[in-house]
């Protein structure tokens, strides 16, 4: 029995479950590692996007997926990595050192951020993170000298050993790494008793106090790291487009941001990149659908609006768990075929529904 128990510990505490993760995760490093020499220069870039959003998600997540704390306002945490990084790169900074910099910026904005907001939940922390990024968008339009106010600002190449990484391979392999990084990282934290302390406090906040949990410093420690890791992206958001202005991070973005994790999956690392990816590929086929559409549906204004709500709300009514929950009653299903019962999930689907009504 005492081996049993050990073999179960150690399966629980290994990133990798069996065999089959570390075949599958093997394989798709390899393609990763390999991307640049398969795809086109145009499919590169939009994998760096997928790459920066994922970052940026990986902190949403673990705010509003793991700890259950609401944030519309997330944006703002991207700005203040862009434009950091955009100002200590021109100040000569070397990479490593500004990206430290700008994720440790955004981490100080994200505990000024969730000192006030403790007492807050739900739609009220919701307006409340609402708030602060206008409010920060406002500064960077104000703030000339250091942002160029609406005339935005110009950011440098990355350059590390000599080697200037502007863009193509270089800049993706940047990309990779970090996110590589910021993954396990975010993997590791969440097996830890400081994970452990997110997913309580989400679960029920009372039961958590009961247990000797601190509310108020893993809120704030939540909402530091969420900004932290929504810095890094913002800073290598910067070096992509090479120029930045307020408008790039208004309350459009925070909603990008936050239905990238909802139509991913709420409580789901792979969520995260399943998000990112339908949130890069889904204007390319909005872009493509207008020339079947007729005219006067195809060119009128909001649009892209139009369909981002109904694809959201679309999420929330029919399948909660987003892409990767359903992934996971697809993966179920194959498992048990052909014993699969039609009703399996009807219990969840319901108690959602219930939810909803409260």
């Amino acid at each position: 029995m005492r081996f049993i128990f050990k073999t179960d510990y150690a399966q629980d505490i290994n990133l990798a479950k069996h065999g089959g993760h570390v075949f599958w995760y093997s394989a798709l490093v390899v393609l990763l590692v390999a991307a640049p020499w398969l795809l086109t220069e145009y499919s590169l870039a939009q994998l760096n996007l997928v790459l920066i959003y994922a970052i940026a998600g990986l902190g949403l997540m673990l705010l509003a997926g793991f700890t259950g704390q609401f944030s519309l306002g997330h944006a703002a945490f991207l700005g203040v990595g862009a434009y950091a990084q955009a100002y200590f790169t021109n100040a000569g900074v070397p990479f490593v050192v500004s990206l430290a910099l700008s994720g440790t910026l955004s981490a100080l904005m994200g505990i000024v951020v969730g000192l006030p907001a403790l007492r807050l939940k739900g739609i009220y922390l919701g307006m409340a993170t609402l708030s602060f990024g206008f409010i920060i968008e406002e500064v960077f339009a104000r703030w000339e000298s250091v942002t160029g106010g609406n005339a935005g600002k110009a950011v440098g190449v990355i350059k590390m050993a000599g080697y200037e990484l502007g863009s193509g391979q270089g800049f993706y392999f940047v990309c990779l790494t970090v996110t590589v990084l910021c993954t396990l990282g975010i993997l590791n934290l969440l097996r830890s008793p400081t994970g452990r302390a997110f997913v309580a406090i989400r679960d029920s906040e009372i039961s958590a106090q009961s247990m000797g949990i601190h509310l108020a410093y893993y809120k704030t420690l939540s909402f530091s790291i969420s900004a932290a890791l929504a810095g890094m992206a913002g800073a290598l958001y910067a070096h992509n487009l090479r120029f930045i202005s307020p408008d790039q991070f208004n309350l459009l973005q925070s909603i990008d941001l936050l239905l990238m994790i909802v139509i991913g999956g709420l409580g789901s690392v792979h969520g995260v990149f399943l998000g990112a990816i339908f949130l890069i590929i889904l204007p390319q086929g909005i872009s493509m659908g207008k020339e079947f559409l007729p005219e006067f549906i195809g060119q009128a204004p909001g649009l892209k609006s139009v369909i981002y709500g109904s694809v959201l709300i679309a999420f929330v009514l029919f399948e909660p768990m987003g892409l990767y929950g359903r992934w996971l009653k697809v993966r179920t299903y194959l498992q048990m075929f052909p014993f699969y019962r039609k009703g399996m999930f009807k219990r969840q689907k319901s108690f959602q529904k219930s939810d909803r009504l409260k």
